[in-house]
């Protein structure tokens, strides 16, 4: 996939917090935990799991997950 987005961050899924509209998902980059709100559909159809391996995209405030 491209994107647009030079800040990249590769880490590992540690939680998945989801609800019925929105979810948040933490990743572990190095010693730091990053979060990235999104849609509980899009973590559905990307199939995101704890421990699986993401790279996390950010532009300005927002924090993009890809896997």
């Amino acid at each position: 996939m491209k994107a647009g987005v030079r800040n990249r961050f590769e880490g590992q899924v540690v939680e998945i917090k989801t609800d019925t509209i929105m979810a948040q998902a933490k990743v572990k980059v190095g010693d730091t935990i990053i979060s990235s709100v999104m849609t509980a559909e899009s973590v559905q159809e990307m199939d995101i799991k704890a421990g699986d391996t993401v790279t996390a995209l950010t532009k300005a405030i927002h924090v993009t997950l890809v896997k």
